[in-house]
């Protein structure tokens, strides 16, 4: 797995080795490392009435322009063609911004379409779990090698999307095996006694899946811990570093003279021989 591309509509999680496009809206591509992340945009929110009016204010402008156009002597079908031709552009864009994005599913082998609640919550923990991870590399040089790194974790989330699809299965054959009714049925009734081994089957699978599903989940949150306490102790060592090379120069040659307490020394004797002057002169007075 060299690319991995994931996209994430009202309704779903594509996750597919190729790129994907939108069936309605538009999104915004977010790349990191080998994994690139379409975004939806959210849609504009005009309204059909407001996109006509759009279009026909800019058809004015375009009627001036195919009349100097007319003028110059060029040929009106070709006047004609580039201003249907605008202002189809012009209707098709505002049509697709102003409404919300779904991802088509890609026709390639190997796409993973999530549709239930929990695996889709549970991937896009993980993918933005990996973003913590990748934005602890730049902090560790010569500490791991990012390639490698990334291939693994694409890796990781691609095998990730794989159990998931498969857990989602899982979880609606459990579902549906539940939802059986045998209150009607005798317990030794060979329907029921098959019903029954089929259900700890599926029990047996959902437990290993989510057992697996959690290794992985486990072992990314981990390493994005991991990384970003070694950043975190990176950044208070040099704090500390820091504060000592500040302490060594504050404390570095004789300590300043202590001026402050021979002022007050010296103003209170003045102020005590102003004091007597002034006592003296009353006297003689």
């Amino acid at each position: 797995m060299s690319e991995l591309f994931i996209g994430s509509d009202a309704d779903k999680t594509v996750v597919s080795a190729y790129p994907l496009k939108t069936r309605t809206g538009r999104a915004r591509r977010r790349r990191t490392g080998a994994v690139t992340e379409f975004l939806p945009v959210t849609p504009s929110g005009r309204s059909r009435e407001v996109r006509v009016t759009f279009l026909a204010r800019l058809s004015l402008p375009l009627l001036v322009v195919s009349a100097f156009m007319f003028a110059a002597g060029l040929p009106g079908w070709l006047i004609a063609g580039c201003t249907l031709v605008t202002l189809a552009l012009a209707g098709w864009d505002d049509r697709r911004r102003a409404q919300r994005t779904t991802f088509e599913i890609p026709r390639e082998p190997g796409a993973r379409v999530l549709r239930t609640p929990e695996e889709r919550a549970a991937y896009g923990r993980a993918v933005a779990v990996a973003r913590r991870i990748r934005r602890t590399w730049p902090a560790l040089p010569g500490m791991i090698d990012p390639e490698t790194a990334d291939r693994t974790l694409t890796h990781a989330l691609d095998d990730l999307a794989s159990l998931l699809v498969r857990r989602q299965e899982i979880r609606r054959l459990r579902a549906g095996l539940d939802g059986v009714r045998t209150t009607d049925v005798p317990a030794d009734s060979p329907a029921a006694l098959a019903l029954t081994e089929q259900r700890e089957r599926t029990e047996e699978l959902w437990l290993a899946s989510a057992e697996q599903a959690n290794r992985i989940l486990r072992s990314i949150d981990e390493t994005a811990l991991a990384g970003e306490t070694f950043v975190r102790e990176q950044r208070i060592g040099a704090t500390a570093r820091q504060a000592e090379l500040a302490l060594a120069r504050l404390t570095a040659g004789p300590p300043p003279a202590e001026s402050a307490p021979e002022l007050a020394d010296r103003t209170s004797v003045v102020l005590s021989a102003y004091r007597e002057l002034a006592a003296a002169a009353s006297l003689v007075a």
